[in-house]
């Protein structure tokens, strides 16, 4: 730590930080633009201007910029001098010069950094009336909305997209006072974190095009905070809602996981919640026909179809923590299934149980940045975790960092660091099927089947620890690689293995952890991380069930009177085949879920359950971290939680069994939560993810709306003007309106929106923080289940490690080897009910090697039948590979197979 004056007030501060940073750390309000904590510095825009004097006896002192000065001993500043105010007027007046001042139809009204910024320099004059230079506005696609006129030339968005996201079609064009930010042709911007612009931009260039169709001012918007729902990775959001509907998903700031940004399927996946899809009212089956019945007739319907014998419960990995435990309470362990087929069940509980005995680090996202070397074994994590994809990305510059240190160029001064790093060595090393957004950062890629990855990772793990079991045949080129991949893993500091789930392969991950646990043995930071598919994956594995199998097992020997199934389409699990058997084997199915799924059709009883905007609950990351996530819409009776339908359920059987009753009682969410800790002690934490809803500060319930919130009756006024009570949640700390307590200190897991005085952008986060960048005020957000310090007291020594290696793949004739194409928008469930990831998904490709698709459109013959798609050559697929959409087939043919191809019958070669 060091001191610094600012304005004749001493303030500690740290010592590898800006000025502006220090200012802004201080309390101090200082104007800035271009800067942004994960972007560095550049000073492009001259606003951050300070007066630095020299010394005590220094009455004149010099003009610098604050965000390219670095904070030094005793040094002393001045925000107020007059000069330097001045200064600062003059910038901001430039720059608006040609800005169209259209703040009262610009959707960033209200939330605009400049606005802030302006008022903050005190300019409120426009002294400019020449005709202003114009430009003309581009399709940017459905994600991003363009108005090139707001521009103020910060350079923030093609830094972020080109430099930090690793984009390449969005640039500057032109120069000087005509400087153009866009791409070179109208076109869908390509990056996955495209959409993050929207915050970026300090003004309103990019804006939340799927917003602008349902847009209110921040003002009007309750927000609560939330966990993205869309993969596994537990990203931090703020939901926002107007007249109780759903309105846009923000970045929430949580400095172990997605920090300041968000992937475009995180941000605009929302769609499914206000969708057409959505089952809004209870549907019994009478006559053949599916009517609306009311609450009380679909639970007396329930209870006569539980009398008729066993009840078998579905629940799945996208349901919350709550619900699937109150299910597993309803039915008993031996009747509850986790929704998952036998063999995605083994691989979610295999990717527990190698975290939980890994003697190394498990690594936050954060922490990931920081790996100075990374192997990833068998995983395109760009597709199936985006954004721990993007924080493998920036793992590729800590050796540009360690370069700038020793050249003692400061980290934050983003050109500089850049330009001495642009020759610096990759330490990253990819090896997949197929090819990845990583590819073009990466030292190394390979390709090649799965299992003969995992080989590769088992010989990898032997090199640098004998012990562990040796791989005998492998091919000399693989063996000189896995030697020369060893020993750049045993030279790093903090070495990092990344797997996953994507091609269900047991041997792929247990290869991971291998090395791993191999390089943890002399390098205690060695992390691993597993990809897992769903958002609660982690915390189903925790619970345990039976598989999907066993319970077709179950319905065919007639065992099943009633089945329910929660927030799970069986569809995308079972082939045909076996949805139909067990539709014709099991007498009453019950499916409580918010979205309309193919089963629904065959459904006895439907009953309305609320999504994640419209519930509070509990998801577990797949770095076993629980997260709450809480209600921000209250839709009308009969939409509820899943657990508390379920508990309804259990209420309406006359007379309950004797192990539901604790289930009976449950109030709120604290209580449904304090069970679970004592039948499941592993997910005990969970209750300590956030605050209760009874937290209070102050005596008072937590504000979901800015206190410049409208009048409540201004969106009744058409029916009534008489106020109306705001809703209340019995299982959050929020108030549904302006009135409650809200400042910086709040909870970290609490802030609902980011606002504080003088500050109304997300920018304003800077005053909820400690330190620039790192953690919250009021504490982190969620907490992990499994910690680092846990591993180091139970890990047996030596590590077990494993000993089934699989045979190398060799290509048949007549048959290729079927892998999943998972992909960013497309693949994954719910976001394929929001009309943005659905004008951004594309047509269904069967992928091949480039040397092999000789045909315009192939039949692929799986054991659901035979699919015909269009062919798309794959760059480095090895020979014997096709790619099938992830998404066409139901999940159990999702794993790698042997397949029949063949030419569409009729159909001539590719032209």
């Amino acid at each position: 730590m060091t001191t610094i004056r600012i304005d004749g007030r001493d303030c500690p501060t740290r010592s590898d930080i800006n000025l502006l940073q220090a200012c802004l750390e201080a309390g101090a309000n200082l104007p800035y633009f271009c800067w942004h904590p994960e972007l560095g510095s550049v000073g492009a825009c001259r606003q951050c201007a300070i007066k630095q004097f020299s010394g005590p006896d220094d009455r004149k002192g010099r003009i610098v910029m604050a965000c390219m000065t670095p904070v030094s001993e005793n040094t002393i500043i001045s925000i107020d001098d007059p000069e330097a105010r001045d200064f600062r007027a003059s910038v901001i007046e430039w720059m608006m010069v040609n800005h169209p001042h259209d703040c009262p139809v610009c959707e960033e009204g209200g939330e605009c950094h400049l606005q802030d910024m302006t008022v903050m320099t005190g300019h409120n004059t426009r002294r400019y009336r020449f005709t202003k230079r114009t430009h003309r506005n581009q399709d940017l696609g459905p994600f991003v909305k363009h108005e090139m006129n707001r521009c103020i030339a910060c350079y923030r968005c093609v830094r972020f997209y080109r430099d930090y996201a690793g984009g390449d079609d969005l640039a500057a064009f032109a120069s000087h006072d005509n400087v153009y930010f866009g791409r070179a042709e109208d076109g869908t911007l390509q990056n996955a974190f495209s959409g993050n612009l929207v915050e970026i931009c300090p003004t309103g260039v990019f804006t939340d095009k799927p917003f602008s169709t349902v847009y209110t001012r921040k003002w009007d918007m309750r927000g609560t905070p939330s966990v993205c729902v869309h993969c596994a990775v537990g990203c931090n959001t703020i939901v926002n809602a107007r007249e109780e509907t759903l309105r846009r998903v923000l970045n929430r700031y949580n400095t172990d996981i997605n920090r300041y940004v968000l992937c475009d399927r995180g941000r605009f996946g929302h769609g499914f919640v206000n969708a057409p899809t959505r089952i809004r009212t209870p549907l019994n089956t009478i006559d053949g026909q599916q009517v609306s019945v009311p609450m009380a007739d679909a639970l007396t319907a329930f209870a006569r179809m539980a009398a008729k014998g066993r009840i078998v419960g579905i629940a799945s990995p996208r349901a919350a923590l709550e619900t699937c435990f109150s299910l597993h309470t309803l039915v008993g362990p031996q009747h509850f299934a986790t929704g998952q087929t036998r063999h995605e069940q083994e691989c979610t509980e295999l990717a527990h149980a190698l975290l939980t005995r890994h003697p190394g680090a498990l690594p936050t996202l954060h922490e990931m940045e920081s790996a100075d070397a990374v192997l990833v074994l068998g995983e395109d994590v760009c597709a199936t975790a985006p954004r721990l994809g993007l924080s493998l990305r920036q793992s590729v510059r800590q050796a540009s960092f360690h370069t700038a240190d020793n050249a003692k160029v400061p980290r934050w001064m983003d050109a500089a660091v850049r330009t001495l790093g642009s020759e610096c060595p990759s330490a990253l090393h990819v090896m997949t099927p197929a090819p990845t957004d990583l590819d073009s950062v990466a030292a190394e890629t390979f390709r090649a089947a799965p299992d003969d990855i995992a080989r590769l990772g088992f010989a990898i793990a032997h090199e640098i620890d004998p012990s562990a079991t040796p791989v005998t045949d492998l091919a000399p080129d693989d063996a000189v690689r896995a030697t020369r991949i060893a020993h750049a893993l045993m030279a790093a500091r903090k070495p990092l293995i990344v797997s996953g789930m994507q091609y269900g392969s047991l041997a792929l991950m247990q290869a991971a952890s291998s090395i791993a646990a191999a390089l943890a043995r002399a390098t205690p930071a060695a992390g691993l991380s597993l990809v897992l598919p769903e958002c609660n994956s982690m915390g189903l594995a925790m619970i345990g069930g039976l598989p999907l199998e066993t319970v077709m097992e179950q319905a065919r020997a007639g065992e099943i009177s009633t089945l329910i199934i929660v927030e799970n389409d069986l569809t995308r699990d079972l082939s045909p085949a076996d949805v139909a058997e067990l539709v014709a084997a099991v007498p009453d199915i019950v499916v409580i879920d918010h979205t309309v799924t193919p089963l629904c059709h065959h459904a006895s009883l439907i009953l309305p359950v609320a999504a994640f905007s419209e519930c509070s609950g509990t998801l577990v990351s797949q770095e076993g971290r629980a997260q709450r996530f809480f209600q921000v819409v209250f839709p009308p009776a009969p939409i509820q939680a899943g657990w508390r339908w379920i508990q309804a359920l259990a209420r309406s059987l006359d007379p309950p069994p004797r192990p539901i009753t604790g289930l009976l009682g449950w109030r709120d969410l604290n209580e449904v939560l304090a069970a679970l800790a004592m039948a499941f002690p592993n997910l005990a934490q969970a209750a300590m993810a956030a605050p209760g809803a009874d937290y209070r500060i102050n005596g008072e319930k937590l504000r979901s709306q800015t206190y410049r919130a409208s009048g409540r009756t201004v969106i009744r006024s058409f029916i009534s003007v008489r106020d109306q009570p705001p809703p209340a949640s019995p299982d959050t700390p929020f108030s549904s309106s302006m009135e409650g307590a809200y400042g910086p200190e709040m909870p970290g897991a609490l802030v609902p929106t980011y606002q504080a005085p003088a500050w109304n952008s997300v920018q304003a986060l800077n005053r909820f923080q400690f330190e620039i960048g790192g953690p919250m005020r009021g504490g982190p957000s969620g907490i992990r289940l499994l910690s680092h310090a846990e591993h180091h007291d139970t890990e047996p020594h030596p590590y077990a490690y494993a000993t089934d290696i699989p045979a190398p793949y060799a290509p048949q004739a007549d048959a290729v080897l079927v892998l999943p194409d998972t992909r960013l928008f497309g693949s994954e469930e719910l976001s394929m009910f929001s009309p943005p990831i659905i004008a951004r998904s594309t047509a269904p490709m069967l992928g091949l090697p480039a040397s092999v698709t000789t045909s315009d459109r192939m039949v692929l013959h799986l054991e659901d039948g035979p699919h015909i798609l269009p062919v798309e050559p794959v760059p480095g697929l090895p020979a014997g590979i096709a790619l099938c959409p992830a998404h066409m087939v139901a999940r159990a043919f999702r794993f790698p197979r042997m397949a029949r191809l063949e030419t569409v019958p009729g159909e001539g070669e590719r032209s």
